[in-house]
């Protein structure tokens, strides 16, 4: 018994489905979309926290008044549950240089397009602290599993994994420049 090969018609081309496109134009500036919108969540405490705009900080608490960005929310009654004494004993001037440049550095690179590897490691760093001291397992909490903090966490770890800075960005000119590198991608 002979079998023979199924015919395979190479002139015809497959349909795309553009309702649900996750990897073509859409995908991409929907997914540079959010990384923009992501950056400018990071770039705002900094600025705010930074001048003293008179949203969430007042312009005698900014940093350049001499404020203190992180030790004056750490040691805050803001921060609740177990974890509350180790993040008040980590709020130092130290804290504050980090979460400062941390937050820049994120939201720059996030709108920009470039480091997004590394910025979704660091973004992750800092919203860790503020995840744990607002302490959503606790009565009164709008949801004990998730808030907005470990949303972001999702969301930069899927915009490093989808070369996003690649639209409307400067990913694939940092790709040059970094090379093999691309643990800085």
């Amino acid at each position: 018994m002979t079998t023979t090969p199924l015919a395979v018609r190479t002139d015809e081309r497959p349909t795309v489905d553009h309702t649900h496109d996750t990897t073509g134009r859409v995908g991409a500036r929907s997914l540079a979309a959010l990384r923009i919108v992501l950056g400018l969540v990071f770039l705002w405490p900094f600025l705010d926290k930074t001048f003293g705009l008179g949203y969430a900080t007042p312009r005698d608490r900014a940093w350049i008044a001499g404020g203190t960005p992180s030790q004056g929310y750490l040691q805050s009654d803001a921060v609740k549950g177990p974890t509350k004494d180790l993040l008040a004993s980590m709020a130092s001037p130290v804290s504050d240089w980090l979460f400062m440049l941390g937050m820049l550095g994120v939201g720059l690179a996030l709108v920009i397009g470039i480091g997004l590897r590394v910025a979704a490691v660091a973004g992750a760093f800092l919203m860790l602290p503020i995840y744990l001291a607002s302490w959503p397992f606790g009565p009164g909490s709008n949801n004990p599993l998730v808030d907005q903090h470990l949303v972001y966490v999702v969301a930069l770890v899927a915009l490093a994994a989808t070369a996003a800075g690649d639209t409307w960005g400067a990913g694939r000119p940092w790709a040059r420049v970094i090379g093999r590198q691309t643990w800085l991608r």
